[in-house]
């Protein structure tokens, strides 16, 4: 593994490290439990923005540093400026952040390890993917302090059920790991010393596919699902014809026929 790249010098509060087509983002506020600061959310989309145009990454993780994955925002920087416009322009911020994980081509799997709570269970939701440590935690928990998390919400309700989205985002409860897979928040579910192991093993099966259809795919799946079904049925197919033109699906439908592995090296 390359050594750790900073992404904001100045406070370290952003770790970049690539290996073998997967970049890995780590949060790096361990002292407070990797609160989402506006310096924090503008260094995850500067890397971010980077990453969208490195072909040589695959596959992004995105981590926590020290006791939790991310505990929301935060708080004390925000009561330190009370003002609406502010607010209004933090939660801009944070959804611009929360956006990329979805624009970029590659897939994004959450490493969960400690709590997730308010926005760091919302980053959850947004990734494409999540793995999650037994002992992971999750909450949207802003009602705990007068405050509905309303942006949360959004990609929460994207992932889990109503009613469970709704228990959890009027209680501010915590729900354990296994429960998180059971509401669909996240895909698998290990023992803390085999969670960097279970996320690399994701992010290879991911590798092994053609970076083409990987990028094509995702951008289909979440543009489909705003639409109604007929017009989605028409994105698709027209999405799957424009694909069958490229050189992979040649490659693969071949290596298929052949009974070999293909070669996606000519991409």
């Amino acid at each position: 593994m390359n050594a750790p790249a900073t992404i904001a010098a100045a406070e370290n509060i952003l770790l970049r490290s690539d290996t073998d087509g997967i970049a890995t983002l780590t949060l790096n506020r361990p002292a407070q439990y990797n609160a989402l600061s506006e310096e924090l959310l503008k260094a995850l989309i500067a890397a971010l923005e980077a990453i969208e145009h490195d072909r040589a990454v695959r596959v992004v993780v995105l981590a926590g540093n020290g006791p939790a994955f991310c505990a929301g925002h935060d708080l004390k920087q925000m009561r330190a400026t009370p003002d609406q416009d502010y607010y209004r322009a933090l939660f801009a911020l944070c959804s611009k952040m929360m956006m990329m994980l979805t624009h970029i081509p590659q897939p994004v799997i959450a490493r969960v390890h400690g709590i997730a709570a308010a926005a760091g269970c919302q980053l959850v939701a947004q990734c494409d993917l999540a793995v999650a440590a037994d002992s992971a935690r999750f909450a949207v928990s802003g009602i705990n302090v007068g405050l509905f998390c309303s942006t949360p919400s959004v990609a929460l309700g994207r992932n889990v059920l109503r009613k469970q989205s709704m228990e959890m985002l009027l209680t501010g409860d915590f729900v354990d790991a296994p429960t998180a897979m059971r509401y669909g928040l996240v895909n698998r579910v290990t023992a803390m010393d085999q969670l960097d192991a279970e996320v690399a093993q994701l992010a290879r099966r991911i590798i092994d596919k053609s970076a083409v259809a990987i990028a094509t795919g995702k951008r289909m799946f979440y543009k489909q699902l705003e639409m109604g079904m007929e017009a989605a049925y028409q994105y698709a197919a027209e999405t799957m014809a424009c694909n069958m033109m490229a050189a992979d699906v040649g490659e693969g439908i071949d290596a298929f026929m052949q009974k070999r592995k293909p070669d996606w090296s000519h991409r």
